[in-house]
């Protein structure tokens, strides 16, 4: 799957993610899945594991494993056992940045309910801890505060459905959901927004966007994988908690996809 993304136009990928269930895995499966992106994507570059743990010195031990798996960055969501605060965050991220791989914040805090602010982010830039952020807040309004109070910090686009949003805003990356069911038209998408060039990315957006929506929502790993069974790359069943999607949900996420497939996308 991983080889398939690359050629299919992605530049890398992110394992143990949020779409990968890292919280059901094993350590063993969790290593394992580090050390086999690695090898399949050629080049460690291309491979930035998630290492979100209850604790920091978790986080710390992930991000070892992935600098010795040949990794070449890691994501890192705040301390998200608790409410945290602004010099506990602070604290986690400069433990974890010490495992020597750059660092990519993770600002999620529809789940974390930790929120790092376009402030925070500057600060945490600014003690060297992260190189870039993964912006899922979904305020596209938070991007410009970003790039005036740390200008040297890079924004990724951290959900599906503000993509063109935030690459017209100067985000340099997109660590997306999607692709993993179409990676073709979700590069071109891509490429195509952070160039500018609205011709392209504005139908390609529209005409995506009613399943790059599903990325933002609580069933976002069941949707996608749903959508990956459905363009013949199997993304097999979530773990429990998880259950498949049913009725309402599961008839939306399928009417999305197979209407993004009869209008050629892959």
């Amino acid at each position: 799957h991983v080889a398939w993304l690359i050629a299919g136009g992605c530049d890398g990928v992110v394992p143990n993610g949020s779409l990968g269930e890292y919280q059901t895995l094993t350590d063993e499966e969790r290593a394992r899945v580090v050390r086999t992106a690695v090898e399949a994507a050629g080049d460690g570059a291309r491979v930035m594991p998630g290492v979100a743990a209850y604790g920091s010195a978790e986080a710390r031990r992930w991000a070892d494993q992935a600098a010795g798996a040949g990794a070449g960055s890691v994501l890192l969501l705040p301390p998200n056992a608790f409410r945290a605060d602004e010099a506990t965050v602070r604290a986690h991220y400069a433990d974890v940045a010490r495992a020597g791989l750059p660092v990519v914040a993770y600002n999620n805090p529809i789940d974390t309910k930790v929120d790092l602010t376009p402030g925070l982010l500057a600060r945490l830039h600014g003690d060297g801890s992260i190189v870039a952020v993964k912006e899922f807040s979904g305020d596209v309004r938070r991007a410009y505060e970003i790039a005036e109070l740390a200008p040297g910090l890079d924004l990724l686009i951290g959900a599906d459905d503000v993509l063109l949003e935030l690459a017209l805003a100067g985000a340099v990356g997109w660590i997306a959901g999607y692709p993993n069911a179409l990676p073709r038209s979700c590069a071109e998408l891509y490429r195509a927004a952070v160039a500018g060039d609205l011709a392209t990315a504005l139908p390609l957006y529209k005409s995506l966007h009613s399943l790059l929506r599903w990325d933002s929502k609580t069933e976002f790993v069941q949707a996608i994988k749903l959508s990956m069974d459905l363009a013949g790359r199997p993304g097999g069943a979530t773990r429990p908690p998880r259950f498949p999607l049913t009725g309402e949900t599961e008839a939306a996420v399928r009417a999305a996809t197979e209407k993004a497939l009869a209008e050629g996308h892959n």
